[in-house]
């Protein structure tokens, strides 16, 4: 018993320190950092998008999602950093992880079938762990502690229904008793 609290302490301060660390360290940035922010934000932007130009195909698309992404993830960023608050902070990641997952789901076109299924499964677990991960950290800086805990139940939840499609799916693949172990061994894996 002793052994499983202690094993509970450490673990919730291995989440709580970084989570404080990260309050110590937010400051209000100033509107002027903020504009030469977003100012150097787009002008990266249309630079890559002017290399994009000369791509084709699936190349040329994951490349603008990565430019867009990059354009703003950056002024999210600036933004929190102006505000100074938590919220703002998690309202960064949040944008980070939804740019990342429509960066993922182009490069997922350049495959086919099963495995451009597996890949857009692959890319919405991630994309739910980031969201999750998002909505804790939101939930820890405006929140109580109970909101903390329904925040991570939910975000572990949505993780793993994404993860069992996407392990699902990769049985897809098979036929005959091959696929009918590997259902199987996925519905006891998330014991469904």
């Amino acid at each position: 018993m002793m052994k499983k609290w202690l094993s509970a302490a450490v673990c919730s301060m291995m989440f709580a320190a970084p989570a404080g660390f990260a309050v110590a360290q937010t400051h209000t940035g100033s509107k002027a950092d903020y504009d030469t922010a977003v100012k150097q934000a787009n002008d990266n932007y249309k630079a890559a998008m002017g290399k994009c130009d000369g791509m084709k195909g699936n190349a040329k698309d994951v490349c603008k999602a990565e430019a867009k992404r990059d354009r703003d993830v950056a002024k999210a960023d600036a933004e929190a950093t102006r505000d100074g608050t938590e919220k703002a902070h998690a309202k960064a990641l949040k944008t980070k992880a939804d740019r990342d997952y429509d960066v993922a789901k182009e490069m997922c076109d350049d495959k086919s079938g099963n495995d451009k299924d597996v890949c857009k499964k692959d890319a919405k677990t991630a994309h739910e762990k980031a969201l999750g991960e998002a909505k804790v950290e939101k939930a820890a800086a405006t929140g109580t502690r109970t909101d903390v805990a329904e925040a991570r139940r939910d975000a572990r939840k949505d993780t793993t229904d994404a993860a069992y499609k996407a392990d699902k799916e990769r049985c897809d693949a098979m036929t005959g008793d091959s696929k009918d172990k590997c259902q199987a061994d996925v519905k006891a894996k998330y014991a469904r």
